[in-house]
C-alpha cells in the first residue's frame, strides 16, 4: 500500500491538513461574505473610504478561498463547496445587519484575528508533514494579514 500521494506527501498527514484547510476555507468564505455585506450596506461619514476598502478587502479574500480550494485539489483532498458546510464549519460567524463602519471594522479585525490563529495552526501542521507549498501559502497569508490587522487598529484608533 502506497504511503503517499502523487506530489511524494504522507497521505494520513496530508489528510489531516485537508480538514484544517477546509475549515480555513469555510471560515474565510464567510469573511468574505462579511466583507461584501459591509460594502454594500456601509453608511455614514466615512462611506466613500470605506465603501472601497471593504471591496479591496474582499476581492483579496475572495482570491485566497480560491487559492485554497486548489491546494486542498493539489493535496488530493475536497474543499468544501456548499454553504451549509461553511456556516458549520467555520470559526469566524455571520455579521448581519451592520452598516456602522466602526462595527464593521472591528467585525474584519475580529476575523482577521481569527484567521491568523487557525493559518500559524495549519502553518505547524504542513511543517510536521513537509508540504512546503501549504507552509508558504500559510506564511505568505499571515504577513500580509498581520500588516492589515496593524492597519485596521490605527484606523480604529
Amino acid at each position: 500500500m502506497k504511503n503517499t500521494n502523487s506530489i511524494g506527501l504522507d497521505n494520513q498527514k496530508s489528510q489531516a491538513l485537508v480538514a484544517s484547510l477546509n475549515t480555513l476555507l469555510s471560515s474565510y468564505q464567510i469573511q468574505y461574505m462579511n466583507a461584501r455585506g459591509f460594502h454594500w450596506n456601509i453608511k455614514g461619514r466615512n462611506f466613500f473610504e470605506l465603501h472601497l476598502k471593504f471591496e479591496e478587502i474582499y476581492n483579496l479574500l475572495l482570491e485566497k478561498v480560491d487559492e485554497i480550494a486548489e491546494r486542498i485539489l493539489t493535496i488530493e483532498g475536497q474543499p468544501l463547496h456548499v454553504f451549509s458546510d461553511y456556516l458549520e464549519q467555520s470559526q469566524i460567524r455571520e455579521a448581519k445587519g451592520i452598516s456602522d463602519g466602526t462595527q464593521a471594522l472591528e467585525n474584519l479585525l475580529t476575523g482577521f484575528t481569527t484567521l491568523i490563529g487557525m493559518q500559524r495552526i495549519i502553518l505547524a501542521e504542513a511543517g510536521e508533514a513537509e508540504d512546503e507549498g501549504t507552509a508558504a501559502l500559510m506564511s505568505d497569508y499571515i504577513k500580509e494579514q498581520e500588516k492589515l490587522v496593524w492597519m485596521l487598529k490605527a484606523y480604529l484608533n
